[in-house]
């Protein structure tokens, strides 16, 4: 096998070209032997076998587990009891089916599986179940037929990505409510998509779409890896909420979380035949010491079968436009990655790392693209593995982004560590444009990890509580005017340098306070803080809405300028005592002042020669600024006799301020 080209552009990845290409070598055996010649897609057909299917003249239900002895199906039909009326047969290779007339089930009836091994047996939800529902009593989970009159009819074409860059509204359905309570897919297809629009995000990212019990999970602690959260609604009204999203222009990609799942063993699939290791590893690999949740063995075929059959399912069922894989460290590494801060090349290509999770993420990028060639993959990675991003043609896994996960624990350390005057942004510039040429990066500030309870959101780190009294429009107040124009410049930098995406978590836009926190024993069960305060954004007596409006303007002017995909961002200036910061992108130039206590006039930069005007600016009096800057005036930077193309431009920098000046036509 030849070396890969992205190793061949790396003096540094050379001396690890053999340990790459013979995990490239093993991918393509792997793929090789399951695909037998043919497509990817055509062995990834699990969730058209397995499971309940009806057919015309019966149902058909059939599951996998070779550690069974017998296997009973009880549901509404006979009283919730085992009965050998409704067995299962073995078929062979750890597989049970059972035909039943068409009158057994109906639309909505609950049912179950009783499994019998060796020494034991117990209730299982099926593993290829579609839907599970918990019931609000009991609060036990049972799979339900869905199986309605009408089907979803598709209204709408899935966008393609011909010169698209994601900018992605990261969203979690429940908590997209202001009430106190969970949700729904379509309060969010009704309330908030219209908003997501607006405000110009071309991409929606769902959280917590697979089935879990756990609510305050956040939905990572997966039991039913096909059955949409029934929590939030039916599956029509989740094929309603992406249709409509489609209709709009927008994709819908879903957190998928094939990293781990849920120790929960009736309605997961912990020990679900009765051994440990079906799914999983067993003895102590099988278990993750710091998610409290069991690790898939993807060494078996078994389990590629299950894993590549759940991306393929909800691309054809849901109609998802791609996938966030979650995790994606934890997969790499046997250590998980616990610990290790990952300075050097070496710790990419030792023993420690899960040859077999690496295969199943080319097959799974390779069979999501099979698919769907428009479809997006983004990998959730704080490791920064060579490769992990770089297109399989030129020898990567194949994830089309990574998340720049650096970037935000960036700002947090920077808030919290550094007073504001000794902020560096010579160290800024170089974090955020640091990137693997071979790779597409999405960069964002603070997604719902920053939110979480034990931290804090941006905005609160920098007001504190400030935030409470003095967001008033009519209000002054100095840590909230600061607070303010961070929050805007801390934005548009993050965004101006991303390498090829952007992502916010919806609410952070506009300086939603606080953080979240899920109903649990702890608080009383209270859903105060597992909800979003879209009112704060709408009253017009609070300066949130300043931020939400220079949110919308920044990313519209992004998207319809398509500047992510301008790959080069030369720095004009970086003046680390004065804290100025100047480069371009395409036709525009960013010019930022991070200084709390001195405004330039008259400050000089060399940049491409023209007439610039100003396009956005943070301390606009439509956000909240304050209106130092004229923004009808036209900026020129005239060439002199050794300057070439480039020409000497005067700006006034205001402390505290962030603006983009677009080259004149």
């Amino acid at each position: 096998m030849l070396i890969p080209e992205f190793v061949r552009k790396d003096p540094y990845l050379k001396p690890h070209a053999g340990k790459i290409t013979s995990r490239l070598r093993k991918a393509f055996d792997k793929e090789q032997e399951l695909a037998k010649g043919g497509l990817l897609s055509d062995f990834a057909l699990g969730h058209e076998y397995f499971g309940l299917h009806r057919q015309k003249d019966r149902w058909v239900l059939r599951e996998w587990a070779p550690n069974a002895k017998k296997i009973q199906l009880q549901g509404d039909f006979n009283n919730w009891k085992p009965d050998d009326r409704y067995l299962l047969e073995s078929t062979g290779h750890g597989n049970w089916e059972i035909s039943l007339p068409p009158d057994t089930l109906k639309h909505q009836d609950l049912y179950k599986l009783f499994i019998s091994w060796e020494g034991g047996a117990g209730e299982r939800v099926p593993a290829w179940a579609r839907r599970v529902v918990q019931d609000p009593n009991t609060l036990v989970f049972n799979a339900q037929v869905w199986d309605p009159s009408e089907p979803y009819r598709w209204k709408n074409k899935q966008p393609e990505t011909k010169d698209f860059s994601p900018l992605i509204y990261e969203a979690h359905v429940g908590m997209a409510t202001e009430e106190y309570r969970t949700g729904t897919w379509e309060e969010f297809r009704i309330n908030v998509l219209p908003g997501i629009e607006k405000a110009g995000y071309n991409t929606i990212q769902l959280m917590a779409v697979q089935e879990h019990p756990f609510y305050g999970s956040f939905g990572y602690h997966v039991s039913n890896f096909f059955a949409a959260s029934s929590r939030f609604g039916t599956p029509d009204e989740l094929k309603a909420l992406v249709d409509d999203a489609h209709g709009r222009g927008i994709r819908v990609i879903m957190d998928i979380v094939h990293s781990h799942a849920v120790k929960n063993e009736v309605e997961g699939i912990s020990r679900y035949d009765g051994s440990y290791y079906q799914f999983f590893h067993d003895g102590p690999r099988g278990n993750h010491p710091a998610w409290d949740s069991r690790c898939f063995d993807y060494g078996k075929n078994e389990v590629l079968h299950f894993l590549l059959s759940n991306c393929k399912f909800w691309l054809e069922e849901y109609r998802f436009d791609g996938f966030r894989f979650d995790g994606v460290t934890s997969m790499l590494y046997l250590d998980h990655g616990l610990g290790s801060h990952f300075t050097g090349y070496e710790q990419y290509f030792n023993e420690n790392q899960d040859e077999d999770a690496i295969t199943y993420l080319f097959l799974a990028n390779q069979l999501i693209h099979e698919v769907n060639p428009h479809a997006i993959t983004v990998a959730e990675e704080m490791s920064g593995m060579p490769g992990l991003a770089t297109p399989q043609k030129f020898g990567g896994i194949g994830f089309d982004y990574r998340l720049a996960m650096g970037i935000p624990d960036y700002w947090i350390k920077t808030i919290k560590e550094t007073r504001l005057e000794f902020w560096n942004i010579g160290d800024m510039f170089y974090q955020l444009t640091n990137k693997r040429p071979d790779e597409k990066t999405v960069h964002y500030a603070e997604s719902h990890d920053q939110a979480l309870v034990g931290d804090k959101t941006i905005i609160f780190w920098l007001m504190d509580k400030d935030m409470y009294f003095d967001m008033n429009v009519h209000h002054q107040n100095l840590v909230v005017d600061n607070g303010m124009a961070l929050h805007k410049m801390i934005r548009l930098i993050t965004l101006a340098t991303a390498g090829n995406g952007y992502l916010n978590f919806m609410g952070n836009e506009f300086g939603h306070p606080e953080w979240i926190d899920f109903p649990g024993q702890h608080n009383n069960w209270s859903y105060h803080y597992a909800r979003r305060q879209w009112s704060l954004a709408k009253n017009p007596e609070l300066k949130f809405k300043f931020l939400n409006e220079f949110d919308r303007q920044m990313i519209n002017l992004f998207r319809e300028a398509k500047l992510l995909t301008e790959p080069s961002i030369p720095s004009y200036v970086q003046n680390v005592p004065d804290q100025v910061l100047i480069f371009g992108r395409g036709e525009y130039i960013f010019a930022f002042n991070f200084s709390p206590f001195r405004s330039y006039s008259d400050y000089q930069a060399m940049v491409p020669a023209g007439r610039y005007s100003i396009v956005l600016n943070s301390d606009s009096g439509d956000f909240g600024g304050f209106k130092r800057l004229d923004e009808k005036i036209t900026y020129v930077a005239d060439t002199g006799p050794d300057s070439g193309s480039f020409g000497k431009i005067m700006l006034y920098l205001p402390t505290l301020t962030g603006f983009v000046l677009k080259k004149k036509k």
